[in-house]
């Protein structure tokens, strides 16, 4: 039996080994240009912003979006945060609920830094589940990634800038990256 064990840890640690040596019949200097070194200076010279570094951003980043939709548009819906008490046992089983429960603010709650702290404040959240239909002052709860910012007009000729998320990983990604590259 402690055979058996020392074994399965050899077998382990051989798996566990950055490089692996696989004899191909070619001299080795050829196998050293393959090397991620050698590949490095190439991935360098890429334009725009690198998408895992966007990535891991975006998720640490994220935030708990749970509050009252006021607006619906092609973008996405203009959603009042900071609705914790939302975030409760018989009303967390669809990511949205209707306008008529009974939901309110801590008006002494702050906003963390945290990954997946709740968000507080206006913002934008976009691609959002189709199903069920969202109304305006109904409630959503929603993990949302952040995607740059948009320019929200309440009223017309009054414009301020708001967060905006997406309820997607990917569309996160793609946004933060279009924006930073539409940067000068």
């Amino acid at each position: 039996m402690n055979l058996l064990l020392l074994l399965l840890l050899v077998a382990l640690a051989g798996c566990a080994r950055d490089q692996v040596a696989v004899h191909t019949g070619e001299p080795a200097a050829v196998q050293a240009a393959a090397t991620p070194a050698a590949v490095a200076p190439a991935a360098l010279a890429q334009p725009g912003p690198d998408p895992e570094r966007v990535r891991l951003e975006c998720i640490a980043g994220r935030r708990l979006i749970c509050g009252r939709v006021l607006k619906i548009i092609p973008d996405g819906l203009v959603i009042d945060s900071g609705y914790t008490d939302l975030v409760r046992t018989p009303l967390i089983q669809s990511w949205t609920m209707p306008g008529t429960v009974a939901a309110h603010r801590d008006p002494a709650a702050l906003e963390r830094k945290e990954p997946g702290s709740p968000c507080f404040g206006l913002c934008l959240l976009t691609d959002v589940p189709k199903r069920p239909k969202v109304k305006v002052f109904d409630f959503v709860v929603l993990m949302g990634y952040p995607a740059g910012s948009f320019q929200y007009a309440a009223v017309p000729n009054v414009e301020r800038t708001i967060r905006k998320f997406s309820a997607g990983l990917d569309t996160a990604v793609r946004l933060t990256i279009q924006a930073r590259s539409s940067k000068p």
